[in-house]
């Protein structure tokens, strides 16, 4: 079994680019005031989310280990 992610979104550093849901369109989704949300906070590790998370211009997505909460991204430094 492979890892689980848990995915959260600040909507306090978002500013609604709409990358997200280019990179990972059954991840994230617009609201009305075109802030993201994870379409699933608990998901299974994949590629498209962190290709969201990465390609943020603003690294609004946060990505933890769901058992332990260990970060996936942004990398600790």
């Amino acid at each position: 079994m492979g890892d689980r992610w848990h995915v959260e979104v600040d909507r306090g550093v978002c500013i609604g680019s709409g990358m997200c849901v280019s990179h990972s369109p059954d991840g994230f989704r617009l609201d009305s005031a075109r802030q993201s949300h994870p379409t699933r906070p608990e998901t299974d590790a994949g590629e498209s989310v962190l290709a969201a998370a990465e390609g943020c211009p603003v690294e609004a997505i946060l990505i933890t280990l769901l058992d332990g909460g260990e970060p996936v991204f942004p990398p600790e430094e």
